[in-house]
């Protein structure tokens, strides 16, 4: 791992150019506020990057206590447990940037979104997540042996953007040790609900090591066919 040192640098740094509007219809002044432009990382989520955003937008709009900051882009609501690049690429056009959001405060919709109540929700799905993955990959016996401030780094590192404080932890996770019983991913489609997520081991019945393109065509067999010669 330690040679692709550079390249996980070169995904960490990936950032979206964003334009946040505040919903027309919530607009309790009688000027529209001026939009808000950030450029978020792809890996964080909507909820650790948007506090002075909020700041921002609440002077704008008649809330009350527990009204809870959300997002839509197109009419489609955004799910804040997806990472900020996950949603892009789901949803977004990478033709048309900055990537125009829309800000509510108001009508939040309980049927497709779950509550954020802070950060230590955040913090407890991000956390899960890594659990689960180490359980599929190595049992679980990594995050186990983890100490609290282990644990505590991989969270503020993630948070705070700090490459090398994350990835000082994070590397024991991704550490190739051989065997290791499945591997952890998921796959997104925009039109679907759910994400695909099936065990499947790091080689083949004769011993080969599954790529990505095996993946994908065992799961998605009529978006990647066999004759497709490049992923």
């Amino acid at each position: 791992m330690a040679d692709d040192t550079e390249i996980l640098r070169e995904i960490w740094n990936g950032r979206i150019p964003v334009c946040f509007n505040l919903a027309t219809s919530e607009v309790s002044t009688v000027e529209q506020p001026q939009p808000y432009f950030m450029l978020l990382p792809r890996n964080s989520y909507l909820p650790l990057v948007t506090d002075k955003l909020k700041r921002n937008f609440q002077r704008a709009v008649r809330s009350e206590a527990g009204d809870e900051m959300w997002f839509d882009y197109d009419d489609e609501p955004l799910k804040w447990h997806f990472p900020i690049g996950l949603l892009f690429d789901l949803y977004g056009n990478p033709d048309s940037l900055p990537w125009n959001l829309t800000v509510h405060f108001k009508r939040f919709p309980e049927e497709k979104l779950m509550h954020c109540p802070g950060e230590e929700a955040v913090e407890s799905f991000f956390m899960a997540s890594l659990k689960e993955a180490d359980f599929i990959k190595h049992r679980g016996n990594v995050m186990n042996s983890m100490q609290g401030r282990d644990h505590r780094q991989l969270w503020n590192g993630f948070k705070n953007d700090r490459f090398d404080q994350f990835w000082e932890v994070n590397k024991r996770l991704m550490a190739n040790t051989e065997p290791f019983r499945s591997i952890p991913y998921r796959i997104y489609q925009a039109d679907q609900q759910t994400y695909i997520q099936e065990p499947i081991k790091p080689r083949s019945d004769d011993d080969q090591l599954v790529s990505l393109r095996d993946l994908m065509r065992q799961h998605l067999p009529e978006a990647f066919p066999s004759g497709l010669t490049q992923l």
